[in-house]
């Protein structure tokens, strides 16, 4: 295996790190900063973000289509422009609308730069062996929480969250750029060019399973995503200590994808998901018996269901439909996701307010209604 061969899944895993901590898990540390720097409401800021994830599951099946019709590395470049571009003008805002669109502008990044075009990619070099190094890339993926929120908080700290914005917009165009230019694969395989012109995919009961599965639980990993230093203090932490428990999220699921990637990888993922769904349950639950002592329970059972989960969201589409059409079919299943994702920073915010207690019964129920969408979801067609 050549050097350029052996640096794809690193390139794809840093690519997913910072686009994570520079979107997904930004607000988490600095809405507060920017809403008092224009005088408004955090839940104004965390508003403009569910507008993002909204624009994100527009542009989803869109970018499905790209990918398809010009390969994976062309999609991954547009991602890391987007995202660099939201991220100046956030952090050149002179005017609260100013901000605001740049956190919507976030969405154009979260569409095509998010997991979906690293898998994608994958899936055009290996096929249907992709499964492994899309868990590795997903287990580099979930250092963006870990290292997003401290260097958020560093950076924030040090000088301000227009820094942190402008740290991370020249991470993208200066390092994962370059990188996703010159490393990844241009060409793609000869199955994924003839599917271009395929028919149009129909839905069917598993893909309708199977985006009903990803629906419930990238709504709790985006208000977990958001929130999640908040919820811990107002479980009793400091935020100094919210911000080092919330880190235990991004070391959980770093552990969940190792362990599918070492035990899981000849298992259906349909097992992959039915754990990852009662993880967060029981964190929560924990959580709520425990008070601050057993508070950091709650982020590494989100951790562990957010890291198997992110392995299913790759592998599962792989193993029921095969590697034929796969990002356009991906892309299919994780739209529902992505409008309810809209709704949930906006949303949990809200059940915060009414009660953290509240706000962990509901996305629990949540969760085991992931489980209960698992049965009867059959295994890879032969």
């Amino acid at each position: 295996m050549s050097l350029r061969a052996r640096l794809i899944v690193p390139v794809l895993g840093l690519g997913q790190i910072v686009a994570f901590a520079s979107s997904y898990y930004l607000l988490g540390i600095l809405a507060d900063p920017m809403a008092r720097a224009f005088d408004l409401p955090p839940t104004r800021v965390f508003a403009a973000l569910s507008v993002a994830f909204l624009v994100s599951a527009v542009l989803t099946p869109f970018a499905g289509r790209w990918i398809e019709r010009r390969g994976g590395r062309r999609v991954q470049a547009v991602a890391h422009v987007a995202f660099a571009a939201a991220l100046l003008l956030m952090a050149t805002a002179s005017a609260p609308w100013m901000l605001l669109a740049g956190v919507t502008a976030l969405g154009l990044g979260m569409a095509t730069g998010l997991y979906g075009t690293a898998f994608a990619i994958l899936v055009e070099i290996h096929g249907a062996a992709a499964r492994r190094p899309i868990t590795a890339v997903s287990l580099l993926g979930a250092l963006g929480g870990g290292l997003g929120w401290p260097i958020n908080r560093l950076l924030v700290e040090t000088w301000d969250w227009r820094v942190a914005c402008v740290v991370w917009a020249l991470t993208h165009l200066v390092v994962c750029l370059p990188l996703t230019l010159f490393i990844l694969p241009s060409r793609r395989s000869q199955s994924v060019a003839q599917a271009s012109v395929a028919t149009p995919i129909r839905w069917d009961r598993r893909m309708i399973q199977i985006a009903g599965v990803f629906a419930g639980g990238w709504m709790v990993s985006a208000a977990m995503g958001a929130h999640l230093p908040r919820l811990l203090a107002d479980l009793g932490l400091t935020p100094a200590r919210a911000a080092w428990a919330a880190g235990l999220m991004a070391a959980s699921a770093v552990g969940a994808r190792l362990f599918d990637l070492v035990l899981l990888h000849r298992s259906h993922p349909v097992l992959t998901v039915r754990i990852a769904s009662l993880f967060h349950p029981a964190g929560a639950a924990l959580a709520w018996l425990g008070g601050a002592r057993l508070a950091p329970f709650l982020a590494v059972g989100q951790g562990m269901g957010n890291g198997f989960l992110s392995v299913a969201s790759g592998v599962l589409p792989l193993h029921v439909f095969g590697p034929d059409r796969y990002a356009v079919r991906q892309a299919l299943v994780l739209t529902p996701a992505r409008y309810l994702q809209a709704l949930a920073p906006a949303a949990y915010a809200l059940a915060i307010e009414v009660s953290p207690p509240a706000a962990l019964a509901a996305s629990s129920l949540l969760c085991l209604g992931v489980f209960a969408l698992t049965l009867g979801l059959g295994p890879a067609r032969t």
